[in-house]
This record gives C-alpha cells, structure tokens and sequence, in this order.
C-alpha cells in the first residue's frame, strides 16, 4: 500500500494527513499525539475513525498540522483520517457519514464590521 493523502479543515486549521499501513504510531507535527494533545478527550477523537471501522493499530498516521486552535486542529485531523479510510475501502463511508464525521463545519468566525467593536457588537448609542 502506498501513501494516502488526504486534507482536513475546520474553522482555521489546516490538517494534512498521510496514512501508510503499520503498527498505529500517530506522529503530529514530528511530534508523538500524546505530547502533542495532553487531554483523553482530546486523543479520543483522533481514535474515533479508527474506533468505528475496526481499523484501531493498522495503520501508521503522520500529520502536519497548522493554524486554529487545539481542538480545531484534532477535528480537521479527525476529518482528514476519515476521508484517509474512505480512500482506502469504500464500506466505511456509511459508518463515518452516520456519526457525521465525514461532514466538514462549515462554521467560521464571523468578521469584523466596520463602524462597530465587534462583529455584532454595536458601539453605544445615546438618543440625546
């Protein structure tokens, strides 16, 4: 099996991730996940693709990831892999598609308008 390549994005973060077949090392920004994300919450949702395909130790998984925040990055990682097992074998796409984790959140942070503070904050208004 050669590399699989495939994106995950969510809000600001960019996840690239490259699936090889191995022994289930997860290496996130040359970094071990564990080190990577400290919390079990965290790491749970990277399992998560893994979990419902029965896939869990068959594949090695790196990844650079970039931009957003932490749990932002470990959506678009966990988007990234779901599409990465797609690739691989057609029949887990009803599988990920039912716990929604073949949907990308659309959800973005709304911008800044001009002539207020925020962006739908409105500055103070006074009658007199």
């Amino acid at each position: 099996m050669e590399v699989i390549n495939t994106l995950g994005r969510r809000k600001t973060a960019v996840a690239r991730v490259y699936m090889t077949e191995g022994k289930g090392s997860f290496t996130i920004n040359k970094r071990d996940y564990k080190e990577f994300f400290p919390t079990g919450v965290l790491q749970s949702k990277i399992h998560q693709p893994f979990e419902l395909t029965d896939t869990v130790g068959k594949y090695d998984i790196t990844v650079n990831v970039s931009g957003g925040g932490i749990n932002g990055q470990v959506e678009a990682i966990r988007l990234g892999i779901s599409r990465a097992l797609v690739k691989i074998s057609e029949e887990n796409k009803p599988l990920l598609k039912e716990e929604g984790l073949m949907t990308r959140d659309p959800r973005m942070v709304e911008r800044k308008k001009p002539g207020q503070p925020k962006a739908r904050k409105k500055f103070q208004f006074s009658k007199r």
